[in-house]
């Protein structure tokens, strides 16, 4: 008998007929014989849905009752889960993250997880009941509801594996694994079978989508194994775990692409000793994010610094760092939104020289500018303008021999499908 998390996300519990389909495979994992949690998140577009009912009644709203609103959408979709799971014949019992005791920081909106008591779980389980869990939440140490942040139901699911020692944590997807590239826009990109934990965390840093970096940090940590799969399909995804030293290792596994942040630049910033300092700084009291980092000079005694930040933070980012810039005397602030992150990631980099070569002299061929270039031992990341990103992927993914045989197909079922397909299994 194996221990198996399943985390299913709002795409896969989106409809009445999708929830069924959900119920049917977690039924059919228990009465295979193993014990199963499952982790949700909120139906479809809820999520987004709640965020704008707040936003229309405050333009602010309290991060506290934010947090508040925006976890009530899990918890729908744990109470309807467990109905339906129910209603195949199994007993099902639905906690939420204070329930599951899933303890947080105080960070609204984007807390971090502090520990887990999987008491109630590990109890749940040993009495034969399947134990649906609301992601994306826990409580802080006042007792407040707290929300994970971006991928926070992956989080959510790889901590409680950890917590009950799961054999695998399965995060249900709706393509069939993690890819050389997005295969929407690369049709030729392949499944990765395996994937070590670093480079699944470089990847996932660098703007593939299949996982969030959180979650993966969290299992490496840990040692859980992560299978990243289809929702939609029984075939095997991709592993992401621990792999051996011994293992021959792709020079490039995948390509990268992130549209998702902005260009910021400080120009004629004082060139003196803990002027970045400052500047990070601001930043990091804020709790905003900063990737991609250049400093140089622009004149005499003076430095230019640029970044980037996640274009969802950039109002608070342009507020501090245009106080920042005034006060540390710098000429103007310059944002840029029009502009993509492309990486290559690949174990096989720390042996193999040339790499970073071969990208900039394919991207120049192609007549695609660099502006900023950010390197880590399986890494090497580049900014180019947005409009020239998904060809950037193109070029690099066809350049390092990543181009498979078969043009990939998505494999989402209809709803009427879904309906036939949970009808068949029960």
């Amino acid at each position: 008998m194996s221990i198996v998390v399943q985390k299913f996300g709002g795409t896969s519990v989106a409809t009445p007929e999708r929830i069924a389909h959900v119920a049917q495979r977690i039924v059919n994992r228990k009465r295979a014989g193993d014990q199963v949690v499952a982790v949700v998140s909120a139906m479809g577009k809820t999520t987004d849905s709640l965020i704008e009912l707040a936003r229309s009644v405050n333009p602010n709203p309290p991060a506290r009752e934010m947090d508040t609103l925006l976890s009530t959408g899990e918890m729908v979709s744990m109470y309807v889960v467990a109905m339906a799971v129910n209603a195949l014949g199994e007993e099902a019992i639905s906690l939420s993250g204070r329930q599951i005791g899933l303890v947080t920081d105080a960070a609204h909106g984007n807390a971090s997880i502090r520990e887990i008591h999987a008491d109630r779980i590990t109890k749940a389980l040993s009495e034969g009941r399947i134990v649906i869990v609301a992601g994306f939440q826990g409580i802080d140490g006042a007792g407040d509801i707290t929300t994970l942040g971006r991928g926070g139901s992956d989080t959510t699911a790889v901590a409680i594996a950890a917590g009950i020692n799961a054999d695998v944590c399965e995060i249900y997807t709706d393509v069939n694994g993690v890819y050389t590239a997005d295969p929407r826009i690369v049709p030729l990109a392949q499944k990765i079978d395996v994937i070590s934990y670093e480079e699944m965390l470089e990847m996932a840093a660098a703007g593939a989508g299949v996982l969030h970096k959180r979650c993966v940090e969290f299992a490496r940590n840990f040692g859980v194994v992560i299978h990243c799969r289809s929702s939609f399909n029984d075939e095997p995804g991709t592993l992401v775990k621990k792999m051996s030293e011994d293992m021959e290792k792709a020079i490039v596994s995948g390509v990268a692409h992130d549209m998702s942040e902005a260009r910021v630049t400080i120009h004629d910033l004082p060139d003196n000793t803990g002027i970045a300092a400052n500047v990070f700084g601001a930043m990091a009291d804020a709790h905003l994010a900063v990737d991609m980092i250049i400093q140089n000079s622009s004149r005499e005694g003076c430095a230019d610094i640029s970044f980037t930040t996640p274009k969802a933070d950039l109002a608070r980012t342009r507020e501090v760092i245009e106080r920042v810039a005034h006060e540390l005397g710098a000429s103007n602030v310059e944002i840029l939104k029009q502009v993509a992150k492309v990486s290559i990631v690949g174990a096989g980099m720390k042996v193999n020289s040339g790499v970073a070569a071969k990208m900039f002299r394919t991207l120049a061929n192609a007549g695609i500018s660099i502006t900023m270039i950010s390197t880590s031992d399986i890494r090497t990341s580049v900014v180019i303008p947005a409009d020239r990103a998904e060809e950037a992927v193109r070029v690099l993914h066809t350049a390092f021999g990543l181009d498979g045989s078969a043009v990939f197909e998505e494999t989402q079922l209809s709803a009427e499908e879904l309906e036939a397909k949970a009808k068949k299994g029960r």
